[in-house]
């Protein structure tokens, strides 16, 4: 039986000999030691490196001192990086005959515009391929001694997104699906979420984490219940990036206590 290919994604109107190409390469949550062989591989050999804020600074020490890179970032509430800058930017250093490393924080498809850019490499014939990182959700509750799965506990989890309009949350769905809920992006709405989960109906006692800069020497989580965790967060306000967890794994984060020699500092607030 013939295999199906494994290999990254080549375009079939490319050259496969063109040595020129753009990797959209995931990081992984901050721990140097979480990228993977590939991702490593391609940093190294890159002649350019696109890197993203949530690029911890240990990776970027990683960076060879000889490449170019460019930071090319988004802050919540401070100045960022255009999508149509770094798009044109791949394009401009892809049509010099260049490779191109496009690093973002944990997976590139995971809340991290891979598909936007891969479909814009698409539709300007760029040779690509697509290097898959460990995402923080894993990442950061990992090292929190949290399993997103449990068993009799919880069967699934949800990730989503809680940067951009309130209204596109669909908080009756949530509440219903008695899975693991880990928030990305929403740090500067903790109160908020809790709230609409409360109102959605979720016990107001369901055990609710935050991680704090997962994975990284400065790893902190603050754990409490839906109804506790904001008043707790404004008395001990934690920096980004952040996630936020909500269900019944949260629990075992007092349980369970393996934690990396790269996180010095995890702290049960």
């Amino acid at each position: 039986m013939e295999k199906t290919p494994t290999n990254n994604i080549v375009p079939h109107n490319i050259n496969e000999n063109d040595t020129a190409i753009v990797s959209l390469v995931g990081a992984g949550p901050g721990d140097p030691e979480l990228l993977t062989i590939k991702a490593l591989n391609v940093i190294n050999h890159a002649d350019v490196i696109l890197y993203d804020h949530l690029v911890s600074p240990e990776i970027v020490a990683l960076f060879p001192t000889h490449t170019n890179t460019i930071a090319v970032g988004k802050r919540f509430n401070c100045c960022s990086t255009p999508q149509k800058t770094i798009n044109q930017l791949m394009i401009d250093f892809a049509l010099k005959g260049q490779s191109i490393c496009r690093l973002k924080g944990g997976d590139p498809f995971i809340f991290g515009r891979g598909g936007e850019e891969a479909l814009y490499l698409e539709q300007h014939h760029i040779r690509y391929q697509v290097i898959p990182g460990i995402t923080a959700a894993m990442g950061c509750c990992a090292y929190s001694g949290i399993p997103i799965t449990h068993r009799n506990v919880s069967r699934g989890f949800t990730v989503i997104t809680a940067h951009g309009n309130d209204y596109d949350i669909d908080w009756p769905t949530l509440a219903q699906l008695q899975h693991t809920i880990i928030f990305y992006m929403g740090l500067h709405k903790v109160a908020w979420i809790a709230q609409q989960l409360i109102a959605a109906g979720v016990s107001s006692q369901t055990p609710m984490a935050i991680i704090s800069q997962g994975t990284t020497p400065q790893h902190t989580h603050l754990i409490s219940t839906l109804i506790e965790l904001p008043q707790q967060l404004a008395l001990n306000p934690l920096a980004s990036p952040a996630l936020i967890v909500v269900g019944d794994v949260v629990r075992f984060a007092n349980q369970i206590h393996s934690i990396p020699d790269s996180v010095n500092n995890v702290l049960a607030l």
